[in-house]
């Protein structure tokens, strides 16, 4: 059997069927096809196979004989070529030659897992990207953490001032004629958030509790009440109260009521925070030099990439977004409007970022090979233990998860971590 290395990684082979074969594959096809037809005097199945030919002719066993000798001979080719098939097969046969006593040929066409040629994967270099908690991101964080304890209070003196809260009656009319939903009483409206009609916030700036105050605006053209879009209206308002946003001081008192495990003092407090911003430091840039790396090798690397495998992990990311958009309850539309995106957009990033994830899967699994990684069977064990223990809420047991999920599976998804392991140890840091 010659193969014919084609481009985008597919290879063509031709596969002859004996004669032999064939006649075998026609006593198959005659024991399923006679359990499906009624001949006067046999019941199904117990026609002798003289009586069947003699009524319908050999040729009605050819369609289905020609499938299971296909089947059989395609997947010991697979086999007996060692090749890694990643989509179905194109089968090309003229069924016309096809004749009892004789051999014929078929055609197949398939794609395959590519060969990688790797480029540099060794001594890789990357800047060090920093660990170190600086002052400003400590002192950042700790107002973060004090914005937390803030408290609302009245303000009282002085006049309502952007950042306030105010409590306040207002009536909306357009033409003198009050219109639905503009009214309201002891509304809350931080000011400055932006909530109400442009220049409404603004306007109420400088009032004083109790005070009232016409204030005049107009909706925007593409307001969501078509009759008010665009028209010019007058809100009386009243102000009640003004609240102020009292974020606390850092103290030693407020950090022994946040009750932190050895954290009693100011100094202490800040080591906390420090501690916490480099832990996320170190966290976020392990991921980063693992995306760096192995996108350093996968562009060294060269290597064609079948459109079907693109196609299949494209495929399967679109499911992923699509549960999690029911999750938010969102049409597929809405999720579209929302990321700002047309579908023509969408599926070119989908497909752009799947060609990326297969592009380097299988530069991480060529450099497995090269380097000759392998699984333990103690490393494949505790993959399986690792796996029973994700799915403990469903009382799944080592021996299924092994009957459900293949060794070879699971032993290349523990090589494919060491390959990982492997690159970033290999990386030289610039700084």
């Amino acid at each position: 059997m010659l193969i014919d290395k084609l481009s985008g990684s597919k290879v063509r082979f031709e596969i002859t069927v004996t004669k032999e074969l064939f006649e075998h594959a026609l006593d198959h096809a005659f024991e399923e096809m006679n359990q499906k037809v009624e001949i006067k005097g046999f019941r199904k199945g117990h026609a002798p196979r003289t009586i069947y030919e003699a009524k319908y002719g050999i040729e009605s066993l050819y369609e289905e004989a020609v499938n299971h000798a296909i089947q059989d001979t395609y997947y010991d080719a697979i086999v007996e070529n060692d090749l890694k098939v990643v989509a179905q097969p194109k089968i090309n046969f003229d069924f016309k030659k096809v004749k009892r006593g004789e051999d014929f040929i078929y055609e197949v066409v398939v794609a395959v897992k590519p060969d990688v040629t790797l480029g540099q994967y060794k001594g890789l270099e990357i800047e060090r990207a920093s660990e170190t908690a600086t002052d400003i991101e400590i002192n950042a964080e700790i107002e973060t953490e004090l914005e937390k304890h803030a408290e609302m209070i009245l303000k009282e003196t002085g006049a309502l001032a952007d950042g306030d809260t105010a409590v306040f009656d207002f009536s909306g009319s357009v033409d003198g004629v009050k219109f639905d939903g503009g009214t309201a009483e002891n509304y809350e409206l931080k000011i400055g958030s932006g909530q109400f009609i442009p220049g409404f916030e603004a306007q109420m700036i400088g009032m004083t509790v109790e005070a009232a105050k016409d204030l005049k605006v107009t909706f925007p053209e593409t307001y969501q009440e078509k009759t008010l879009a665009g028209k010019e209206a007058v809100f009386a308002v009243k102000l009640h109260e003004i609240k102020q946003r009292l974020v606390p001081a850092l103290s030693e008192d407020l950090v022994k009521e946040l009750e932190l495990p050895g954290v009693e003092t100011i100094e202490q407090y800040r080591d906390h925070i420090k501690s916490g911003i480099e832990l996320r430091k170190r966290q976020s840039n392990e991921n980063a030099l693992v995306d760096q790396v192995v996108r350093l090798a996968t562009d060294n690397a060269t290597f064609e990439v079948p459109e079907e495998m693109v196609s299949e992990e494209a495929g399967r990311m679109q499911e992923n977004a699509e549960r999690q958009i029911k999750q938010y309850k969102l049409d597929f539309d809405t999720y579209l409007k929302y990321m700002g995106k047309t579908k023509e957009e969408y599926e070119a990033g989908l497909k752009a970022e799947a060609l990326r994830t297969v592009k380097s899967q299988l530069v991480v699994e060529a450099v497995g090979k090269a380097e000759g990684l392998l699984a333990t069977k103690e490393e494949i064990e505790a993959k399986y233990l690792e796996i029973v223990e994700q799915y403990k809420s469903q009382n799944v047991t080592i021996e299924q998860a092994k009957n459900a999920i293949p060794e070879t599976s699971v032993t290349e998804e523990v090589v494919f971590h060491k390959a990982l392991d492997f690159l970033v140890k290999n990386v030289v840091f610039k700084n």
